[in-house]
């Protein structure tokens, strides 16, 4: 049985395909189209899907679309009524978006050029956060667990608390827009002057620069799970931070403006108002299903700070985070929703790893090499080879396998380099990833030598959970140490990512370090690369020392060997 997920029309659209409960296929569409976040209808993406598994879509059984546009649609335009004049002219802009989530079978149709009423398959609408709810529960390792999902808004939930069990997932309670975990950090992240989608991240980077001092907590009226309340005072809605909200705490920062300490105070009470609440709803959730599983979703569980303290402080012994746990894995829900939830099989599938995405063959990337007239060779061990160069201190542009799915690269697309180089942050941010210099670098560490470089650590294949680096590590591995000595670390399981482990393996061999400094494969404001040619662009405008493509090692010129 094959079931086709869909996600689209909000941002970050995606595709993804399961074959009898596992799934085989799923990509973002921006990787193909080459625009950031790209929300509309994600047709390269189901093509891939498609094309990788050789199948067309006469032979699709479901397709699940990740949003059901009248769900609670009166308490939607109760809100609206609430918060006039604003309100209306948002959502007159924003209705056009709502038009397209109720024609999806019509785009459908369109893209495989033939009629709704001639669809070989069963189309089903799942609710926006039961989505969520499924992309990480019926992934999960877990037979049951809690599941908190958190975003901006979906039909008209912005949180919702669940239970899961087995193949069944039971709503327990939710709250409603504009009150939002999501609503309040986007806004007080574009008042900060990061105004563009997906910009939270850049808040969680700065908020260590920041001391206590300024406090948030006004802006929320209730912050207990079951009435959970911003105090629209500060807030406009759908327009961001109100008049009131910038008197108190001074006028916005435009976006190439310098940062000043402020704003760093301002950025490091966001993060603590957020990891605060966040722990409360865990306490409620705890209680009410007395649970020692948590399963987390929606966009703001990439907020890998407060996923660590999460892990650490709330009553749950296992945590479990989507890795595209913003809209893009919504397809994945609304795959599994209907495989688990609503056909009630049996699950047997768990998402240990992200690379879901495009492979690419030697030939093809020979192919484009030769069209480009680049020089390169030919290795028989690139791991080998590949450590030698981060060893003597070269950056590396990583490209091995299938793409992964999610914001996170994870040694497949990646940007490489040594992470006892402390000055390599600053060269990476500037010569490479051309963004802010306060952004701070993940660690990929071997999963059996997790415990020698960070405090307290559990297995964290994704890049979604923040450890403190152990203090006799901190002048070990300076690069991906940030400054208030944590690091948002991935482990790489030698069974999971083979590839990857061998090079971090021959890296250790080299240094003694079983650790390497990685960021994701493109610069600012472009994707992650999806292709040889991809790659090949970005190393030839950045300062990236050496490009690995599969088994093919290019070198520019400019280093001696």
């Amino acid at each position: 049985m094959y079931i086709l997920g869909i996600s689209c029309f909000m941002s970050d659209a995606s595709a993804a395909l399961i074959k009898d409960g596992e799934l085989i296929a799923a990509a973002e569409e921006e990787r193909f189209t080459r625009e950031k976040h790209d929300g509309d209808f994600p047709a390269n993406a189901i093509d891939f899907c498609l094309k990788v598994t050789g199948i067309t879509y006469k032979d699709i059984d479901y397709v699940g679309f990740y949003f059901k546009a009248w769900h609670n649609f009166h308490k939607r335009m109760f809100s609206v009524i609430q918060n006039m004049p604003h309100s209306l002219i948002v959502s007159a802009v924003k209705g056009n978006r709502w038009f397209s989530m109720l024609a999806i079978k019509h785009y459908l149709a369109r893209h495989f050029k033939i009629r709704v009423r001639e669809f070989p398959f069963k189309f089903i609408f799942v609710e926006h956060h039961l989505a969520h709810a499924a992309s990480s529960f019926f992934v999960s390792p877990f037979e049951e667990s809690a599941i908190l999902t958190m975003d901006e808004c979906g039909e008209y939930e912005s949180i919702l608390f669940s239970h899961g069990k087995r193949n069944k997932i039971a709503k327990i309670h939710s709250i409603g827009h504009p009150h939002a975990i999501g609503v309040l950090y986007r806004y007080v992240t574009n008042y900060l002057g990061f105004p563009k989608i997906g910009q939270e991240g850049k808040v969680m980077g700065l908020a260590p620069y920041g001391r206590p001092g300024i406090t948030l907590d006004k802006v929320v009226s209730k912050k207990d799970a079951e009435g959970f309340r911003l105090n629209m005072d500060y807030f406009s809605y759908y327009r961001g931070v109100s008049r009131k909200f910038i008197k108190e705490f001074g006028p916005a920062r435009a976006p190439d403006a310098p940062l000043e300490k402020r704003h760093e105070d301002i950025a490091y009470a966001l993060q603590n108002l957020t990891e605060e609440i966040t722990l409360g709803f865990a306490d409620y959730l705890y209680k009410v299903t007395n649970s020692k599983n948590l399963c987390l979703g929606g966009g703001v569980a990439l907020n890998c700070v407060m996923n660590g303290r999460l892990l650490a402080e709330s009553p749950f012994k296992n945590i479990y985070v989507q890795p595209a746990a913003g809209d893009a894995g919504g397809s994945i829900g609304a795959a599994f929703y209907i495989h688990s939830h609503i056909l009630g099989n049996n699950r047997g599938f768990v998402m240990r790893h992200t690379a879901l995405g495009p492979q690419y063959s030697e030939q093809e990337i020979r192919q484009m090499l030769d069209a480009n007239g680049a020089k390169y060779e030919h290795c028989q061990d690139i791991a080998q080879a590949a450590a030698g160069l981060l060893a003597s201190g070269k950056i590396v542009g990583w490209f091995q396998g299938r793409m992964e799915f999610g914001p996170r690269a994870l040694g497949n697309r990646s940007i490489l380099a040594d992470p006892r180089i402390k000055e390599m942050k600053d060269i990476l941010n500037k010569k490479v990833k051309h963004r802010e210099s306060f952004r701070p670098f993940a660690p990929s560490v071997l999963k059996e030598d997790k415990d020698i470089y960070f405090e307290r650590i559990t297995d964290s294949p994704f890049m979604l959970l923040t450890f403190l680096v152990r203090y006799e590590a901190r002048q070990v591995i300076p690069a991906v140490t940030h400054v208030d000595n944590s690091a948002r670390v991935q482990t790489v399981d030698r069974d999971v990512c083979p590839e990857y482990w061998e090079l971090i393996n021959n890296f250790k061999k080299i240094t003694g370090v079983g650790v390497l400094l990685d960021t994701s494969f493109n610069v600012k404001g472009e994707p992650i690369v999806c292709s040889p040619s991809d790659a090949y662009k970005c190393y030839l405008k950045t300062g990236i020392d050496c490009l690995v493509l599969e088994n093919f090692l290019l070198v520019k010129d400019h280093i001696k060997q």
